[in-house]
């Protein structure tokens, strides 16, 4: 004879097998009815055709102006598309100018004897990326666009300390624009494989 506690304890068992059977058959569902409706996996393959990633290695990224964060920018896109680094074999070049500004957000005021002072405590730092994909036979442009990234920044006393943490402001935009970039033509690349318009 089943005691009531072994029927109380039984209940959330068949629950839990229950709701993970559901949550199989809903996955399936929306992985069925998304690839019949057009939509293809954006880095994986697409079909027997390889995606978007392998063209990746084909696109040439050259300098970047903007001493400090251009660099920056340069090598995080080299690093994360695995993009080509010699110009000799690559099909595409991505171009890229770019803009940053630093914007005061907080200030604080001090009173010196009979003088008011007005100190700026942070800042907001902006990059701006304007960049064009370009085909390196023909030199037409294939796509492009404009990203743009936000990262604030502390004012302290050691100006060594503030120019540091300006920095890091600058590698983290750099960082957070590659990542759009490498989104953006992967889009691209993968529309042009599955043979989207």
């Amino acid at each position: 004879m089943i005691q009531k506690s072994e029927i109380g304890s039984q209940k959330p068992e068949r629950r839990s097998a229950l709701n993970s059977g559901l949550r199989i058959l809903v996955s399936a569902l929306v992985v069925t009815t998304t690839s019949a409706c057009g939509f293809h996996p954006l880095y994986g393959d697409i079909g027997d055709k390889p995606g978007a990633t392998s063209k990746f290695g084909f696109v040439y990224v050259p300098p970047i102006q903007l001493e400090t964060v251009g660099y920056e920018l340069r090598n995080d896109l080299l690093d994360d598309m695995q993009a080509a680094v010699d110009p000799q074999n690559a099909l595409y070049e991505l171009k890229v100018n770019l803009r940053e500004k630093n914007d005061a957000i907080a200030i604080q005021n001090t009173q010196v004897g009979a003088l008011k002072e007005v100190e700026i405590t942070r800042y907001n730092y902006t990059l701006i990326c304007n960049y064009q994909l370009v085909d390196r036979k023909t030199l037409k442009v294939l796509t492009k666009g404009t990203e743009s990234s936000l990262s604030g920044y502390d004012v302290v006393e050691s100006p060594y300390a503030t120019q540091v943490a300006k920095e890091s402001a600058q590698t983290h935009t750099a960082a957070d624009i590659s990542q759009h970039l490498r989104l953006r033509l992967a889009v691209y690349f993968s529309d042009q494989i599955s043979g989207a318009k």
